[in-house]
């Protein structure tokens, strides 16, 4: 029998006496206190406030639209009713605004760094992730980070003057290793926030420990886990990857909507009114030990890892190289300029410092990063007609 948590009767009558008083605990971070790189431009309005002009922005960035065919955690699988990574920043926004809701914080500042946080992340998931860095780093000696190319792709690509409190809170959304509580990072300028962005090139474990300069930023780190925990089971038993008893912990429930139900609760429980997010110690360790089973069974899964590292690892190699070399010899007919370069520069005329002018290298990450996963198999094909590295999908009737 499904068990849902609920409020303890305390709270709940604490959190409707308080919202009927406004005697609340004042913890949101303040729409005027909104820092750009240019304080003159997207000036607020009383309809349209700073951090939701970061929403609409993020929405509106030509690459959001790629979240649709991008693989979440199951790669080559047709399937219409797996997680793709559109749906999973759709979750963690739900999930994120519910718990900074009951928590009255700044939900648009939450909706901002969740439909951004995964902006960055290239085809083929955290695998597609582990290649291009890999790939980079033999070239250039820089690592790729998904969390902090999704800032690029907002601040650098696309020039958006985006808050430094929604580009931290992407920044800072990689956090997977999880806390039992999760306090925010001061952080109160733009040098500052460069300086850890560089860092994480030249230092790929720095892309894990970056943090969110506010409450709305951790909010969305934790939802990002509380999205996945469940759903990733729930689809790994669709695709035949895992069956039902293959998940022996059940301590926050059996089902995707008792787990995601049950976490923010406890974290709305033992968060209202502080200046933190915080679990008590059965549910932080019950959530460690799902995450510790869904690493056994489904993201350290060798057959599924076996087939992208068999196809699609030496396939981008096979693109990077190609299409550096294209940039290198300005060959202006390769994809690199056709579908990329003159894509940015008609996307992004506003842009002050041409987008050819970016370092070879970086460009070449920057579309990889840019594709779907139906994309990359098709350039492969056009790039390299007779390779013997072949993608094929697992069809709904295999």
């Amino acid at each position: 029998m499904p068990q849902y948590e609920e409020l303890s009767p305390e709270l709940a009558e604490r959190i409707e006496r308080e919202n009927a008083q406004g005697t609340y605990v004042r913890l949101a971070f303040d729409n005027q206190n909104a820092i750009r790189r240019d304080m003159n431009a997207d000036k607020p309005s009383v309809w349209r406030p700073a951090f939701l002009q970061d929403i609409d922005k993020i929405i509106h960035c030509p690459f959001y639209n790629r979240y649709t065919d991008k693989t979440q955690v199951f790669s080559l699988v047709k399937n219409d009713d797996i997680t793709r990574r559109s749906l999973h920043v759709q979750l963690v926004s739900r999930i994120a605004r519910t718990i900074g809701g009951a928590l009255h914080l700044n939900t648009d500042l939450i909706e901002a760094i969740a439909l951004g946080h995964d902006m960055g992340h290239p085809p083929f998931g955290h695998m597609g992730e582990k290649y291009l860095d890999a790939i980079l780093c033999g070239y250039t000696g820089r690592h790729f980070s998904h969390n902090i190319h999704s800032v690029r792709v907002l601040d650098g690509i696309y020039p958006f003057n985006i808050s430094l409190q929604t580009l931290s809170g992407i920044a800072g959304h990689n956090g997977e290793a999880e806390q039992e509580e999760y306090w925010p990072e001061p952080l109160t300028d733009f040098a500052e926030f460069d300086r850890q962005i560089e860092k994480c090139y030249e230092d790929r474990a720095w892309a894990n420990k970056i943090a969110p300069n506010t409450l709305e930023g951790m909010v969305v780190r934790i939802a990002d886990i509380i999205a996945y925990l469940g759903r990733d089971r729930q689809d790994a038993e669709r695709v035949k990857m895992a069956e039902e008893d293959a998940f022996a912990h059940d301590a926050l429930g059996r089902v995707n909507g008792e787990i995601v139900n049950n976490l923010m609760v406890n974290i709305i429980e033992n968060s209202y009114g502080k200046p933190c997010l915080k679990m008590d110690k059965a549910h932080f360790k019950a959530l460690s030990d799902f995450k510790k089973e869904n690493y056994a069974v489904i993201y350290d899964n060798a057959a599924a890892m076996a087939q992208l590292n068999q196809t699609a690892r030496p396939m981008m190699a096979e693109i990077y190289g190609q299409l550096l070399d294209d940039l290198k010899a300005g060959n202006r007919k390769s994809p690199i300029f056709t579908h990329h370069i003159q894509y940015v520069n008609h996307t992004a005329r506003w842009r002050e410092t041409p987008y050819e002018k970016t370092e070879p290298n970086q460009m070449v990450v920057d579309y990889i990063a840019s594709m779907t996963d139906d994309y990359f198999i098709d350039l492969h094909h056009y790039l390299f007609p007779s390779s013997p590295y072949k993608v094929e999908y697992k069809g709904y009737f295999d």
